[in-house]
């Protein structure tokens, strides 16, 4: 069988791909794995377990916790609450491991399991590798080793989750938000209730949409993913700006007061400003994936900064952080790091950091916005084409060069293998979008023909 862990978890069809019975063998494999040094440290481990309000999320946190607590697990049940707010109660509370059931931005009938380590980290390859190891060998025959009597895990509800994260997140802001009004689209998703209390506690006057979940509308034409209703709403509403999370609220969209989108890209070149002028910018640098727009990489280094940029995923991105210590990263989409107060992606965070800088300078979200200019981009997927060989091609290199050479330095091309289709992504970006449109038609004619 083909790898069970993704870029974020492991993601399926709620009891289709990911069933009950998976959920509970990968949280006794991931006790055994991530939990295994606490009891050897001689304290019972403990796991915090939280969820987005899919309807499936009932049964698979249900699995989870069985799975956990037959392991020798305490659990402490957080409830409905962000993916970020898990793993800052996972390293708060010294748990072991924590885990998050949600798909993410993805539609109702997924869901997902996210695990992370002692210190609300994200678990890296090597460490998902072992619990898919442990889960396998047990799967297919091998015994678990089975506490009894007092040694099983025992579970309860930890409300006080929720005051802990909203305390937090307000506590990291550099100013109030007194006189903003914001417009708020939950996503019908995990930060339905956390996120309004943290925005109104900092001051801001707080409309909300997308904040009445029931199971089966998160992610439905709302949220991060469809940003109609809020630019409508911020419009309406006479909003300052508008707040767009996905369905665990890992990640944060933006709308300025006249409707426009703000991206990822765009929100992390404000915030870079800000915490440069807090000192606050560790090197100058931002961390940022392959994809985000050149016009993010030439308003950085027309302010100074410096942009390291890696593989595409918040996991790579997050990597590098950690390695060389810096403050502030993140992918176009809206995820976006800001390590001094997260341990990934967080999108209430985000959000209340960029009004912040709105409150603080007195400036609009459009004005700041406009410090870097989103260059035209093209995007093309190449289908049925032999993705392993974009590297080995010298027909498909020499088609790069010449683009290479036509765009200049106002333009950038990028070949990307897909990493579960086959298909090749051509991605370009011009100072031009015709141009953008016709070196990217040229690249996708030459893919076909070097790797079809």
């Amino acid at each position: 069988m083909g790898r069970l862990f993704g870029t974020d978890g492991v993601r399926g069809v709620a009891n289709a791909d990911l069933t009950a019975e998976m959920a509970l063998g990968l949280s006794v494999a991931a006790a055994h794995v991530l939990a295994e040094a606490g009891t050897f440290e001689g304290h019972r481990p403990t796991a915090v377990v939280g969820r987005d309000p899919r309807a499936s999320g009932e049964f698979l946190e249900a699995a989870v916790v069985a799975g956990l607590a037959s392991a020798g697990v305490d659990v402490l049940l957080v409830g409905v609450l962000p993916t970020p707010a898990v793993a800052y109660l996972t390293a708060t509370l010294g748990a072991d491991l924590g885990v998050m059931l949600s798909a993410s931005h993805n539609s109702m009938p997924d869901n997902g399991v996210k695990f992370l380590a002692r210190g609300g980290h994200k678990l890296d390859d090597e460490l998902e590798d072992r619990i898919e190891t442990v889960y396998e060998e047990h799967r297919t025959g091998a015994p678990w080793d089975r506490p009894t009597g007092a040694g099983v895990g025992r579970v309860r509800t930890y409300d006080e989750g929720f005051e802990q994260y909203v305390a937090h997140l307000v506590g990291t802001l550099p100013n109030r938000l007194d006189g903003l009004k914001i417009v708020l689209d939950e996503a019908h998703g995990a930060a339905s209730l956390v996120s309004p209390e943290a925005f109104a506690r900092a001051g801001a006057e707080v409309v909300t949409i997308g904040a009445e979940p029931d199971g089966l509308n998160i992610n439905e034409g709302c949220g991060s993913t469809h940003l109609g209703l809020l630019k409508a709403a911020v419009v309406e509403h006479g909003a300052d700006l508008g707040i767009a999370h996905d369905g665990d609220a890992d990640r944060c969209l933006a709308v300025d007061h006249t409707g426009e989108e703000v991206d990822g890209d765009q929100i992390m070149a404000v915030l870079a400003l800000a915490m440069r002028e807090r000192s606050a910018l560790r090197s100058g640098t931002v961390v940022a994936t392959v994809m985000s727009n050149l016009g993010f990489k030439l308003a950085l280094e027309r302010e100074g900064l410096t942009i390291v940029q890696t593989a595409v995923g918040d996991r790579y991105v997050l990597e590098e952080m950690k390695e060389h210590g810096y403050t502030l990263g993140g992918e176009q989409s809206g995820h976006v790091i800001i390590l001094d107060h997260a341990t990934t992606g967080d999108g209430t965070l985000t959000g209340l950091m960029l009004a912040a800088r709105v409150a603080g300078t007195g400036r609009s979200l459009r004005e700041l916005a406009g410090v870097m200019e989103r260059l035209p981009q093209v995007l093309i997927n190449v289908p049925d084409v032999d993705r392993t060989r974009v590297g080995a091609s010298a027909e498909l290199a020499a088609a790069v060069a010449e683009a290479e050479r036509e765009l200049g330095a106002t333009g950038r091309v990028l070949l990307r293998p897909s990493g579960t289709e086959p298909l090749v992504r051509v991605m370009v970006e011009a100072a031009d979008i015709d141009q953008a449109r016709s070196v990217a038609g040229r690249l996708a004619d030459a893919v076909k023909s070097a790797l079809g």
